[in-house]
C-alpha cells in the first residue's frame, strides 16, 4: 500500500495550492522539487535587507475574488502598483501605452488627437487579418510605437523575428487613452510583505517536503502514492516521445550597488535591439525601500536548454500542435493530474495558476 495519498511534483503555486487543499482534506502528501527551495519562480532571496525576486518580478494581480480571498489568508499584501517604464536610447516612455506615451512620441495633447494619430498610423495595415506579431502590432499602433517600443524588446525576449511570432502575443499590451500608468487593470494588486516565501511555507505546512529531488530519478514513483500531481514539463514526463517542446529562459544577473536609488522605478524595459538585456529590475521599489544600497537584476533572454529553467513556452503553431499530442497522452494517464505552466504548456499569471489548482482540488475533494 502506498505511503502517501498524493505525490506532488513541484513546490510552485500549482503544487503548493493543491497540496494545501489535499492536506486540509486529511490526505497525506509528499511534495518534491528539484530545486533547493520552495516557491517555484516566485521564490525570493534577501540581500542587504532587500527582498529580491530571484526569477524576475512577481507582482500579484487578480480580478478573481475567490483567489484574492484565498491568497490573502497567508500574507499581508502592500499596495504596490506596477508602472514599468520603457527606455530606448536616452528616451523614457510610459508603459502601458497611454497619453504620456503619445505626447512624448507625437506631441498630442488630447485623447481625440491621439486616436486620430494612431488611426493615421495604422490605416495602411488594417486591410488584412494579421498573420504574425509584426502585422498585428502595426495594425494596432502603427510603425512609430512598433519600431521604438515593441520590435526590439520582443525580438530579444523571444529570440525570433516579430514576423515569425504568433499575433496573439501582442494582445498582452494594453492601449489606453488616459494618463493611467498602472500596467494592470485588475481590482487587486500588490506584493506580499517580505516576499512570497512565507506564503509557500504556510501552504505546505503538514506536507512532507523533499527538495533537490528529481522526479525522474525516483524508481517507480507511482508506488509512493495513490495519485500524482505533476507540474513539470509535459514532454519530459513522456520522455520526449514526440520531440521536445520549445521554451525561452532568462539569465538573471543580480548585483548590489552602493547607491540609494539606481533607476527610480521597479522595472525599466530596454526596447532597443542593441542593449542585450530586456529589462533592469530594482527590487527595493517593490516594497518602497529606503535602504542605503540597492539591488538590481539585468535579464538576458535565451533559448532554453537542459540545465536551465524553462520559463516561457513558445506558443507558436508548431509547438502548440506538439503539445496537443502530449495532452492526448496525459488524458490517458490514470491517477495523474497535470497542472501549471509547464505541464499545460501555456503562459499563466499567478492568480490563474492558483485558480486552476483550486478548481482541480475542488473536483477531487468535492469542495
Amino acid at each position: 500500500m502506498p505511503a502517501y495519498d498524493f505525490l506532488v511534483v513541484g513546490a510552485g503555486f500549482y503544487g503548493a495550492v493543491f497540496a494545501y487543499h489535499a492536506t486540509s482534506a486529511g490526505k497525506k502528501c509528499l511534495v518534491i522539487d528539484k530545486r533547493k527551495h520552495i516557491g517555484g519562480n516566485a521564490f525570493c532571496e534577501t540581500r542587504s535587507s532587500i527582498t529580491v525576486h530571484k526569477y524576475g518580478p512577481h507582482v500579484f494581480h487578480t480580478n478573481i475574488e475567490k483567489v484574492w480571498k484565498f491568497i490573502t489568508r497567508f500574507a499581508e499584501f502592500n499596495n504596490f502598483i506596477n508602472s514599468p517604464l520603457a527606455r530606448n536610447g536616452n528616451e523614457i516612455y510610459n508603459l502601458p501605452f497611454n497619453m504620456n506615451t503619445y505626447n512624448k512620441l507625437w506631441g498630442v495633447i488630447t485623447p481625440e488627437e491621439a486616436k486620430e494619430k494612431i488611426a493615421e498610423q495604422t490605416r495602411p495595415y488594417r486591410a488584412k487579418t494579421p498573420s504574425n506579431l509584426e502585422e498585428k502590432a502595426l495594425s494596432l499602433v502603427g510603425p512609430d510605437i512598433y519600431e521604438k517600443l515593441i520590435k526590439g524588446y520582443t525580438e530579444k525576449q523571444w529570440g525570433r523575428r516579430c514576423a515569425e511570432l504568433p499575433p496573439s502575443i501582442i494582445n498582452r499590451l494594453p492601449l489606453r487613452f488616459n494618463y493611467d500608468n498602472n500596467y494592470f487593470n485588475d481590482v487587486h494588486q500588490g506584493i506580499p510583505a517580505g516576499g512570497y516565501n512565507g506564503i509557500f511555507e504556510k501552504l505546505l505546512k503538514g506536507c512532507e517536503l523533499q527538495l533537490s529531488a528529481d522526479y525522474f530519478s525516483i524508481k517507480n514513483p507511482e508506488s509512493l502514492a495513490d495519485s500524482i500531481v505533476y507540474t513539470g514539463m509535459i514532454d519530459e514526463y513522456f520522455d520526449y516521445r514526440y520531440g521536445a517542446l520549445e521554451y525561452r529562459t532568462v539569465t538573471f544577473v543580480t548585483e548590489e550597488i552602493d547607491a540609494e536609488n539606481f533607476q527610480g522605478n521597479a522595472v525599466v524595459n530596454y526596447t532597443d535591439a542593441e542593449t542585450p538585456y530586456t529589462r533592469i529590475v530594482e527590487h527595493k521599489h517593490f516594497a518602497f525601500g529606503k535602504q542605503p544600497t540597492t539591488v538590481i537584476t539585468r535579464e538576458y533572454p535565451a533559448e532554453w536548454e537542459a540545465g536551465k529553467e524553462p520559463l516561457y513556452p513558445v506558443n507558436d503553431a508548431k509547438n502548440n500542435g506538439l503539445y496537443k499530442r502530449y495532452r492526448q497522452l496525459a488524458e490517458r494517464e490514470k491517477n495523474v493530474i497535470f497542472g501549471g505552466r509547464l505541464a499545460e504548456y501555456r503562459y499563466y499569471n499567478m492568480d490563474e495558476v492558483i485558480d486552476s489548482a483550486m478548481q482541480a482540488a475542488e473536483k477531487v475533494f468535492s469542495l
